[in-house]
């Protein structure tokens, strides 16, 4: 009974693992795609890695309000790497989303901040710097945003998007979303790293990462021809 009672809930945590990753894609798809609201070019391309944490809805009820689930994925040498499984909990950001239903997309900008997203668990603000991330197809010339910060954070809430301060928000492993995934012997570490095998219900979440620059420059360009249009 222990046995088959393992087995299922192996099976469920595989199958909500895989949801995760398929609302990651949908919501990251979603974001980029927004008139002049999405995240800017110039951020994509300096992004070390990139974490989703979509809204959880379920029987009307929203789960998230004080924490969440999402995914990470960091940039290696032969591509994005295989996504880890991570949590958020607490903060100010609880306050500021109430009982909405919210996304969140976390870029980390530099070697720092990656090393904190290798760890067990950090906290926004405290172990590693923070700051609501410049929204828009540029980034400003005169804003410090790839300066010093190790993590620009943005959100979506009711179909508007903004930066989002998560100070005070705790990340940390999800470990068994992880094991559901990848079995007992593979680390976060090694799966942000590069060192495992993309998983195929993750390649989709990976494309999107992938290609959300080049939707950015895509939508730029449909804005630019649109004004040249109205202004005939």
């Amino acid at each position: 009974m222990m046995s088959l009672g393992t087995l299922s809930w192996a099976a469920s945590a595989k199958e909500d693992a895989t949801d995760r990753l398929d609302n990651a894609t949908t919501v990251l798809h979603e974001i980029m795609g927004m008139p002049d609201k999405g995240i800017p070019e110039e951020v994509l391309e300096h992004a070390k890695c990139v974490a989703v944490i979509p809204h959880m809805v379920k029987g009307g009820f929203v789960f998230g309000a004080k924490g969440g689930k999402g995914v990470a994925t960091c940039r290696t040498a032969d591509g994005w790497s295989a996504p880890a499984f991570i949590t958020i909990s607490g903060g100010s950001w609880g306050l500021q989303i109430g009982v909405e239903a919210v996304d969140v997309v976390m870029i980390i900008q530099n070697d720092k901040g990656m090393q904190r997203l290798l760890s067990s668990n950090f906290q926004v603000g405290g172990d590693a710097s923070a700051a609501a991330g410049p929204v828009g197809r540029h980034a400003e010339a005169g804003t410090d945003w790839k300066m010093d910060t190790e993590i620009l954070t943005y959100s979506r809430a009711k179909g508007a998007f903004a930066g989002l301060t998560l100070e005070g928000a705790s990340i940390r492993q999800d470990n068994d979303s992880r094991r559901a995934m990848y079995g007992r012997s593979v680390t976060t570490r090694a799966l942000l790293l590069g060192k495992v095998p993309v998983p195929v219900a993750a390649r989709a979440f990976l494309a999107e990462v992938h290609g959300a620059k080049v939707q950015a420059i895509a939508a730029e360009k449909a804005d630019d021809k649109a004004k040249e249009n109205n202004q005939k």
